[in-house]
């Protein structure tokens, strides 16, 4: 069976020089090149091979494969069936601040070891940052606490992650963060704003924060409007208006992180919560 190859590249909306492919290949051949970007794959069917760094590599589904900024490679399909692969393209720039935040101290022309590797959670993280900027998703936070959470487990592989910070007492800074949310939890906050608010890096704030609390900022905000809107619907307020007044982008929105929480559905918690 013949099949066509595809190339779909899509720049994120909310960061510069992020990038996601996704490919299809048959019978087409990659030649010898490199990025400016660091570019993190994830094969998903067929055989992907391909010559880098004095070797010769097969990535088979699950697989992971990393190629630093500079780092030469060409690719092909390496069987009769056709290769499937989403890659992300993250400009230096983007990167290592990321993974100075994360611990690593030497994070300019930062080199990561691993050219082929599987590993469950980076493959997480690559795919979802993929989903989300495919999807133009509306949510910068989440794209950022994505990539965050990818330098992490990259400077944990690495062994430069830092220790946990271990504290007895809120922050006051992360306490000025928590009022900040809670003041503005029907905005479309940013975590450039929040991190402003307490004069922090936003990626070094990001690692404060899910270590005093638990949770990344993003999920502490999803978790307040949640509530917020389940007050709300207790209070008998319209549908529609609890969907916008508490930062959801639609209904849709709302029902997916909802159900998860409260077993139901925003409309169906209502109807019960007024019947009852």
């Amino acid at each position: 069976m013949k099949f066509e190859n595809q190339f779909q590249f899509v720049k994120s909306q909310h960061l510069d020089q992020v990038t996601a492919l996704q490919a299809t290949m048959h019978d087409f051949s990659y030649g010898k090149h490199a990025h400016e970007e660091y570019s993190f794959g994830v094969t998903q069917a067929g055989r992907q091979d391909f010559f880098s760094n004095g070797e010769f590599h097969k990535s088979h589904p699950g697989n992971i494969i990393i190629f630093n900024p500079g780092q030469f490679h060409d690719g092909h399909s390496g069987d009769d069936n056709a290769l499937q692969y989403r890659m992300i393209y993250i400009h230096p720039s983007q990167l290592e601040p990321m993974l100075g935040s994360a611990g690593v101290k030497q994070c300019q022309d930062y080199q990561i070891k691993d050219t082929l590797l599987d590993d469950p959670q980076l493959r997480h993280f690559i795919l979802n940052i993929a989903a989300h900027i495919e999807n133009n998703a509306n949510d910068k936070l989440q794209l950022e606490n994505l990539l965050y959470q990818m330098s992490e487990r990259i400077a944990q592989r690495q062994g430069d992650l830092l220790p946990e910070r271990q504290s007895n007492k809120n922050d006051t800074l992360l306490l000025k963060a928590q009022n900040y949310i809670h003041e503005n939890i029907g905005a479309d906050i940013t975590l450039d704003e929040i991190s402003n608010q307490v004069s922090l890096s936003k990626y070094h704030f990001i690692r404060m924060f899910r270590q005093q609390f638990g949770i990344t900022p993003h999920q502490y905000i999803l978790n307040c409007r949640i509530n917020r809107a389940r007050q709300a619907l207790e209070a008998g307020c319209v549908l529609e208006d609890v969907v916008f007044d508490f930062g959801f982008s639609d209904l849709s929105h709302l029902n997916r992180r909802f159900k998860p929480v409260f077993g139901m559905t925003p409309r169906q918690y209502q109807k019960h919560f007024l019947i009852s």
